[in-house]
Formats: structure tokens, C-alpha cells, sequence
């Protein structure tokens, strides 16, 4: 070892000798930054795998932080393992990708997440792949839509505009009947209110930006799953893609997670309440709640959910102009025009609901609710008040 005393002034700050004593405690979760990972010799370092968390190779592959994060979010989902994505749509791309080659054919609901269904025609455009949309009622009839060369079934309950509320077991019933693996967006349960892998699931992803996060501050999203080999061909599609997160906010998401339950239990009282109070105002023609008989598949949600959220739409008459709608919801105040949810702010956006779906049958501007954390007879006066000036 080279004496500190004949080193430079860089090199010895560089390769500083100081060691914290060890004894620390603190609850929250360390933040360990690393691109590079040091090996203590070169057999260590031949002898580790990336596909492995029982080690660490590099930092695009996880630190103790994000290894830490992952096996929170597969818990509450029941699961066995986890894959970390830089996004909710990073982590839908990493599911088609891995499970997905040309000439395969892909089932979407009709409900899905708009950029997933982007996602289908660009896998359709460039990548030689079918991609076909269903009806997410559908149900066991999916088993009809099933093809010899389809490899994957995605399901979204409920869908995130249109909340319609699919039966997830009857399709993984009849997906895994003919051989065809599901996955789930299962990002407006948060993995609290349906556990995806009790109902045949084979796959969950979720938007970790929403209610894990808290803040509508981090960009994240997750993919979990109870298979080895499933995580294994995710982890490969991970590595070719490059994908990774930063530890700053792995670490704001674990802080979220520990009030997690409690917040989303908030978020579904002060909607359920919202929503009951829509009910009776005269300019809304249909509340779609999944805890509400108007909604498609209610009765499949008392079934198989335990909660709901703070996520729901509703269709005003259609006596109300596109323009009026919009102005509606211009003159809200504490309801903030922006996408995404799970967040503590209210937000509220309207949408074009018959350009987006295939078969849209109902009249009515849509307009879709985020109630955060307010008190809700705050927010139930900010709506009347815009509502009384339709």
C-alpha cells in the first residue's frame, strides 16, 4: 500500500482511507448511487451474475436501494419478483418486448392505456407483430379470440378512463388454457385492492409514479411476477434495453410505500363520497365508479376488489356541449388540469372518450376525477360552484 504521506493532494482526497464506524441505525432506507461496482478481487468478480440479486455487478442492475424497493412491491403484490422500469409505459414496453416476436399475436383491451394501445400499433407498424383489440367484457369469450400464434393477453381492471371492470379470472382462465400468458395493469388497485397472482395473473405491472409515489414528483413503474423463467426474460429485455432508475427516486418511492395503505384508503372514502354526491346533481347522467351499479362490472368488482381508489369518471347530459364541459372544468379550483393520479392534488381532465375507444356507444362528455388528499366538502364546493355556472 503507498504511503498516504507521499501521495498527492488529488489522489489521496480520491482515495480517501476514512470508514464510518459501524452501529448506525435510522429508519429510512440508505441511498447507495453506483454506475460502478467494486469487486474485491478478479475471482469475485468473474464469479457474479447480473441475472442474480443476490450480488451486484453494475449499477444499471440494481444497488441495495433499488434491490430493497423491489421486493416491497412484489410483497404487496404477492409476488416473487420484481423488475424496476423508468416509467409506467417503460414498464408495459419491457412486458411486450420480452414476451413478443414477429409473427406473434397480442390481444388489448379496448379500455387500455392509451400509449399501450400506441405502443400495439407500433409493435404492429415496425416489429411485424398482430395486434388486435377486444372488448374488455368479454369475459371467458376471450377464448374465442385466441389464435395458434397468440402469446400474450393484456387486461387492464378497470380501464383508467371508462373504468369498466373486466373479469380477470375468466380470461386467465381461458388464456391459460390454450397456452397464452396474461398480464395485468394493475395500477389503479396499487396492489392493495386486487391481488393479481390469487386470480391468475401471470404477470402485473404497475405505474409506480401514482399512489406509491405520493408526491406527483417520480417517474417509475414496476413489473411483477411469481414465475422464475417470466423474470428471467424480463431481465434479459431489461438489460438489452438499458433500462434503469435512479436511487434518489428509488428512495422517494420508498418513503411513499410506508403510508401507501392508508393514503389510497383515504383517496377511496373522500371519492366514494364525491361520487355519491355527483349522483344527485342533475347535469351528470352516469357516475362511472366501480363501487356504483352504473358502472360495467360492478358486480365483478364486489367480487374480486377490496377498495377503489380515488379514480373515477363521470358522463355529463348530453344536452352539454363539448365547450361547456371543458369550461367546466377551466373553472374548477382546487381540481388541477393534469394527467396521471395517486397524487395528494385533485385533478380532473376531460376526455374525448369516442375517439379512443372503438365501440363507444354512450352519449356525454367524459370528464375523469383524481380526488387527492383535500377535505372533500372543499372539493365537493369547488364542483357545484362550476357546475352551477353551466
Amino acid at each position: 500500500m503507498m504511503n498516504k504521506k507521499t501521495q498527492g493532494t488529488n489522489t489521496a482526497i480520491v482515495h480517501s482511507g476514512f470508514k464510518a464506524p459501524e452501529g448506525f441505525s435510522a429508519f429510512p432506507t440508505a441511498i447507495h448511487h453506483a454506475s460502478t461496482v467494486l469487486f474485491k478481487d478478479v475471482a469475485a468478480m468473474r464469479a457474479r451474475s447480473w441475472l442474480n440479486k443476490s450480488t451486484y455487478t453494475y449499477g444499471l442492475h440494481g444497488t441495495p436501494t433499488s434491490f430493497q424497493l423491489e421486493a416491497e412491491i412484489a410483497q404487496i403484490e404477492g409476488g416473487s419478483y420484481c423488475v424496476l422500469a423508468p416509467s409506467g409505459l417503460a414498464a408495459i414496453t419491457l412486458v411486450s418486448l420480452s414476451f413478443l416476436g414477429t409473427g406473434d399475436d397480442v390481444l388489448i383491451p379496448d379500455n387500455a392505456y392509451g400509449p399501450n394501445k400506441e405502443l400495439g400499433a407500433w409493435l404492429k407498424q415496425s416489429f411485424g407483430i398482430s395486434v388486435r383489440f377486444y372488448d374488455p367484457m368479454i369475459g371467458a369469450g376471450i377464448a374465442d379470440l385466441i389464435l395458434p400464434n397468440t402469446k400474450l393477453i393484456w387486461a387492464e381492471a378497470p380501464g383508467s378512463v371508462s373504468m369498466e371492470v373486466a373479469d380477470i379470472p375468466a380470461i386467465c382462465h381461458a388464456a391459460h388454457g390454450k397456452g397464452v400468458l396474461v398480464a395485468l395493469d394493475n395500477t389503479w388497485s396499487a396492489g392493495l385492492a386486487f391481488k393479481p397472482f390469487e386470480h391468475g395473473v401471470d404477470i402485473s405491472m404497475q405505474a409506480l409514479t401514482k399512489y406509491q409515489s405520493g408526491g406527483s414528483d417520480v417517474l417509475m413503474g414496476a413489473v411483477i411476477t411469481r414465475d422464475q423463467e417470466l423474470n428471467n426474460r424480463l431481465l434479459m429485455t431489461h438489460m438489452r434495453l438499458g433500462l434503469g432508475v435512479g436511487m434518489d427516486d428509488v428512495y422517494l418511492v420508498l418513503r411513499g410505500l410506508q403510508s401507501l395503505k392508508l393514503r389510497f384508503e383515504a383517496h377511496d372514502l373522500a371519492a366514494r363520497k364525491l361520487a355519491a354526491w355527483l349522483k344527485t346533481r342533475p347535469e351528470i347522467a352516469k357516475v362511472l365508479h366501480p363501487a356504483w351499479e352504473d358502472c360495467p362490472g360492478h358486480a365483478i368488482w364486489q367480487r374480486d376488489f377490496t377498495g377503489a381508489g380515488g379514480l373515477f369518471s363521470v358522463l355529463f347530459h348530453e344536452k352539454f356541449s363539448e365547450e361547456q364541459t371543458d369550461q367546466f372544468v377551466n373553472q374548477l379550483k382546487l381540481f388541477k388540469i393534469g394527467f396521471s393520479w395517486g397524487g395528494s392534488h385533485s385533478l380532473c381532465v376531460p376526455y374525448r372518450i369516442e375517439t379512443m375507444r372503438e365501440n363507444w356507444s354512450e352519449k356525454g362528455t367524459l370528464v375523469r376525477f383524481n380526488v387527492g388528499l383535500e377535505d372533500v366538502d372543499d372539493l365537493i364546493a369547488d364542483i357545484a360552484q362550476s357546475l352551477d355556472q353551466l
